[in-house]
């Protein structure tokens, strides 16, 4: 980012225009929207700038010494503007000139104006069709009361101060002033009902917090795979509880101030148990907090969602659930891996791979028929033993299997092998997870980031070949 986006406070603030034609009238048109003292120098000035009472004609040609004091200066006159650059740099002052940005130190963006509503938009001078694009999209978004709404709040602010708590139940009420019921009046012009809603939401958040807890799903790594449920949920938390395999994209869409807690679990690593985060989850909820508990993938998928909710349920705390992208959909989509194919198979089953006792137990021999298709969940530690499982039971050797690593997100990898090669083709590739297994189907998608897995005759020809 070259240009820091900041807005400027000019009120009573002197700023010079030098020019007197179009591009100067465009820009001062801009600045009458501000207070600004509105200086112009120029020979002749157009006909709307002499007419505008708030516009002092400085001087008929320019001199250095005008522009002292202003804090802005804007030049559309092309054979001064290397002047006043110069001038205006040495003075300290910020000076845009039309067209110009290598002499300008400062751009105007497009701007969407709901005074004192104002959105800006600066493609720093690469784009400017493309601002002005956007701007018209935004433009079209916002209504045309916003700023009268915005003013509504501003002065109700000392009142909303005095009657409801700081934090969370102070966030949920301007939360409704600006996207409930209480806008809807006032943007309609409906005085009377803005009145009761108003009354009626100030009651509702000066009562004692109430807690609660959303378990939010992630969804598999890529952040615009949320859900706009999960997103706002995001925006709303006071407290979030985030697992391990939550990406760092993901926490950027949270709010800045709420309070992060992380409970990943790394295998084979000490981590919190369960009863743990759900001390936590019930703690945090107790003292009047909307905590998101934030999972990868879907909340009730191998994330143990269903657990936290009964506790909290048992002790009296509010839950509501927002599902996401499990792992095994969001990842087989990523790489063009259909799960289910007329002619190959009708059905499709997740599996975990690991349980608290170490390897999960199934029902290997129906898992091994010809024609079943399975996604494996925290499998990679397991994978020999998985395996071998379905080896014993008769699952052929060459049975395709597929992994996806870091599934959605900029590392992903596409890895394909056989059952029969699995563990000692996820040692050679270096596979330490988040991954999936897909058993019994095939990426037979041609692209450069699937990487065959080594055979068994492959690992024995490099052994051999290291031994010679």
């Amino acid at each position: 980012m070259r240009y820091f986006p900041i807005f400027y406070n000019l009120e009573g603030r002197k700023v010079v225009v030098v020019g007197g034609g179009e591009e100067a009238l465009r820009k001062v048109r801009l600045l009458l929207k501000t207070n600004a003292n509105i200086s112009v120098i120029a020979p002749l000035l157009h006909d709307e700038l002499a007419s505008e009472p708030r516009v002092v004609w400085l001087a008929g040609r320019f001199a250095p010494h005008l522009l002292d004091g202003a804090a802005l200066i804007y030049s559309a006159e092309p054979e001064l503007n290397h002047i006043v650059s110069t001038e205006a740099k040495l003075r300290g002052i910020p000076v845009n000139v039309i067209d110009e940005a290598d002499i300008s130190t400062f751009i105007t963006p497009s701007i969407v104006d709901r005074d004192p509503v104002v959105v800006a938009i600066g493609t720093e001078g690469t784009a400017p069709v493309l601002g002005q694009g956007i701007r018209a999209r935004i433009d079209a978004m916002l209504p045309v009361g916003l700023g009268d709404l915005a003013t509504k709040a501003n002065a109700l602010r000392a009142q909303v101060a005095t009657k409801v708590p700081h934090g969370n139940r102070r966030r949920s009420f301007w939360q409704k002033f600006f996207f409930g019921p209480i806008r809807n009046a006032s943007l309609a012009g409906d005085e009377e009902s803005y009145s009761r809603e108003l009354n009626i939401a100030l009651i509702d958040e000066a009562a004692p917090s109430i807690g609660r807890v959303s378990l939010v799903g992630a969804g598999p790594g890529d952040p615009e795979l949320l859900t706009l449920k999960a997103q706002r949920k995001l925006q709303e938390a006071d407290v979030i509880v985030y697992d391990r395999l939550v990406s760092p994209g993901v926490l950027e869409m949270a709010r800045r101030d709420a309070v992060r807690i992380s409970v990943g679990k790394t295998p084979y690593e000490p981590s919190p148990k369960q009863s743990d985060i759900n001390a936590i989850l019930i703690r945090e909820a107790r003292a009047g907090k909307h905590v998101v508990r934030l999972k990868g993938g879907d909340p009730y998928v191998f994330g143990r969602g269903g657990e936290e909710q009964a506790a909290l349920e048992a002790s009296g705390i509010p839950v509501d659930v927002v599902p996401g992208i499990t792992a095994a959909l969001g990842c087989a989509a990523a790489i063009g891996l259909p799960l289910t194919q007329r002619g190959q198979n009708r059905t499709f089953t997740f599996l975990t791979g690991a349980s608290e006792d170490g390897t999960a137990k199934h029902d290997w021999a129906s898992l091994a028929k010809p024609g079943s298709a399975f996604a494996i969940y925290m499998g990679v530690n397991a994978a020999g033993e998985i395996a071998g499982e379905l080896l014993a039971a008769g699952m052929a050797p060459q049975t395709e299997v597929t992994v996806v690593e870091n599934g959605t997100l900029a590392d992903q990898r596409v890895l394909s092998t056989s059952i029969g090669s699995l563990w000692e083709a996820l040692q050679r590739a270096g596979v330490a997870g988040p991954a999936i297994i897909y058993v019994g189907l095939s990426h037979a998608k041609s692209s450069a980031d699937v990487v065959p897995f080594p055979t068994r005759e492959d690992i024995a020809s490099d052994i051999l070949r290291a031994a010679s």
